[in-house]
């Protein structure tokens, strides 16, 4: 399938079904409490004995993740300079983010870099011109549903990283389970194929790449999706039509 059938900006009314998702999924909260005792420790192993630190995040959104990791980064090795490359494809995200950035003062040391693109454009960009940053930090939430190539995406960041690659992903549990059964009814508009924690490391494992698997424990309860009367399951029920699930 073409790249751009696979892409999803959220724009409009789709941001607020976004952020709808968010609030009630508890998502990036699941995965905030779990980088807290994780991250620390990995960005002083990755800034030992360097003068300054790139990161970029891919497909970041409204930057709520982001900020927090950066914030983390700077308390970890806050004598070291960072840079901060940001690829999304959604404008009014992107603004979201900026807003986010304005209202944090800590992140105004920061230079930031904002491509307002989807992965694949990016890394078609990159190799246009020839002469590629590369970077220390690079970390991609939610994205690999919307690219064209798994494989060739993990590649093309890997190519990226100055040293020390490593993944850091996490078992689906239940969510694969529930994708695999009802694949017919959950993969529709742009989202046409699940890719699990399991179809990662498979691609990891086959490109000789380094990993450590993580549990993020989190729960969500999917009941009111079945009942018509629930506006909160018929908010989900519009998301779903209008930009395809983002489990």
């Amino acid at each position: 399938m073409a790249a751009e059938a696979k892409q999803t900006c959220y724009e409009g009314s789709s941001v607020e079904s976004f952020q709808f998702y968010l609030e009630h999924s508890g998502e990036h909260k699941a995965i905030l409490q779990h980088i807290q005792d994780i991250l620390p420790g990995e960005f002083k192993r990755i800034a030992a004995g360097k003068s300054g630190l790139d990161v970029i995040g891919v497909g970041s959104g409204g930057g709520e993740v982001d900020v927090q990791m950066l914030t983390m980064l700077q308390s970890a090795v806050p004598a070291v300079p960072i840079t901060a490359d940001i690829v999304e494809g959604s404008s009014e995200l992107t603004d979201n983010f900026r807003a986010l950035v304005a209202k944090t003062s800590n992140l105004q040391k920061i230079p930031f870099v904002w491509h307002i693109m989807n992965s694949e454009d990016y890394e078609r960009q990159v190799k246009a011109k020839g002469d590629m940053k590369r970077f220390d930090f690079i970390h991609m939430i939610q994205m690999i549903y919307y690219v064209d190539s798994l494989a060739d995406t993990i590649k093309f960041y890997h190519s990226l990283l100055k040293s020390n690659w490593q993944v850091y992903d996490h078992p689906d549990g239940g969510w694969d389970t529930l994708w695999k059964t009802y694949k017919k009814d959950l993969c529709v508009h742009p989202i046409t194929e699940y890719r699990s924690s399991s179809e990662v490391i498979a691609c990891v494992k086959s490109q000789g790449l380094k990993y450590e698997e993580h549990i993020i424990p989190n729960s969500f309860d999917i009941t009111e999706c079945f009942n018509p009367d629930s506006p909160i399951g018929r908010a989900f029920a519009e998301f779903h039509d209008s930009q395809g699930p983002l489990l």
